[in-house]
């Protein structure tokens, strides 16, 4: 088993390693602040190839595996949590386009994005069904050569600002054969958004309920057959729930480093606080626990780059733990600085905040109990 990365991943990832110090670290307190969403900064690492990671390059995407889409989205969250997360979210929708599309989809929606001249966001939740996504009840109903489209998608990253919705919605019957997969476009009649919802973290992309009041959507922008909606969503996950165990990795070892530098800095009772053993002890364990998540995330992307047939278990496990750990290591930076690690003038209390909704999304940690379980049992 081969632990190093190739001459190729490592400049993968010191090339997000330096878009994050320089285009992403310097501001990411004022977008929070500020609730700012950077759109110009996110095509900047467009630009990179970070649009497109892993779509084909017919349509100018990177054409990169899975454990490449990790070291990127650790490097970059190491700038910006927000920020990386949702380029995560809009790479999962190229993704699914990219393979579930056909021709004239691919080429009508893939170009723009791939440059985020076209950004995409992805709505499955709703207000009445979270964890148990099958029982979605948005609905959409056949009207000729259209749908016609009505409910609610809640919690959205993107809705508002983003220019494309994939958005999974009821055209059959109950339960998961029924949920078809559409592709709606910003400015259709009928589609409106909630009100930006206030967040604890998260504040540089905006978030709020997408809304569908007889939206007519064209059956040509339905990617493949109805019914399989379900399906694409369920596919998806495990790259997401990756990607998202990898944000909370980066972000929670850019923690782990501020707490490092800190204690051999700040002197009390005559001498630096990494000199003495709670100390060392403490930061040993952080440590420890995210070379463990590396390790778990980098085994869960290469599994479901090799079509493993545990794929989906070990993209629950790493989620889960590297989402866990990564809250962790990042509340124990906050302690070992103190009362400094409270204040905004520290980037701390930020990780904190962004990283605490890594545990909920891409399916609650619990789910990914659930699934791990399942897996394991053979049910």
């Amino acid at each position: 088993m081969e632990f190093e990365l190739n001459e190729q991943q490592r400049l993968i990832q010191d090339t997000a390693r330096q878009f994050a110090e320089n285009q992403l670290a310097p501001n990411a307190a004022r977008w929070d602040a500020e609730h700012e969403f950077p759109v110009d900064v996110l095509r900047e690492a467009a630009a990179l190839g970070f649009a497109g990671i892993y779509v084909g390059e017919q349509f100018g995407g990177s054409d990169l595996s899975r454990l490449e889409a990790s070291l990127i989205f650790e490097q970059l969250s190491r700038g910006c949590i927000g920020t990386a997360a949702f380029l995560s979210i809009h790479n999962m929708v190229a993704a699914m386009i990219d393979t579930f599309g056909n021709e004239d989809q691919r080429a009508r929606f893939l170009p723009g994005m791939m440059s985020m001249q076209t950004i995409a966001s992805y709505c499955l939740t709703e207000p009445g069904s979270g964890s148990d996504a099958a029982s979605l009840r948005t609905k959409a109903v056949s009207d000729g050569d259209d749908y016609i489209l009505n409910g609610t998608k809640a919690f959205i990253s993107g809705a508002g600002s983003s220019d494309l919705y994939v958005v999974m919605v009821r055209t059959g019957e109950a339960g998961p054969k029924g949920i078809s997969a559409l592709v709606v476009e910003k400015g259709t009649p009928g589609l409106s958004f909630g009100a930006q919802e206030h967040k604890m973290g998260w504040n540089c992309q905006p978030t709020a309920a997408v809304i569908f009041e007889d939206c007519r959507v064209p059956k040509a922008n339905r990617l493949s057959a109805e019914g399989q909606g379900f399906t694409m969503a369920m596919s998806g996950l495990d790259g997401g729930r990756v990607n998202i165990g990898s944000c909370s990795l980066g972000g929670a070892s850019y923690a782990y480093d501020l707490a490092v530098e800190y204690t051999q800095t700040r002197q009390q009772f005559g001498k630096p606080i990494a000199a003495f053993q709670a100390s060392q002890f403490k930061l040993a364990d952080m440590a420890t626990e995210l070379e463990a998540a590396r390790l778990m995330l980098y085994r869960a992307a290469a599994a479901i780059d090799s079509g493993h047939p545990r794929k989906t278990a070990l993209a629950a496990m790493a989620k889960q733990f590297a989402t866990d750990t990564g809250f962790a290591v990042a509340n124990d930076a906050l302690q070992l600085h103190g009362g400094y690690g409270y204040l905004r003038d520290y980037p701390l209390e930020r990780i904190v905040r962004d990283l605490r909704v890594h545990q909920i999304l891409e399916g609650t940690n619990e789910i990914m109990r659930v699934i791990i379980a399942r897996q394991e049992m053979g049910s």
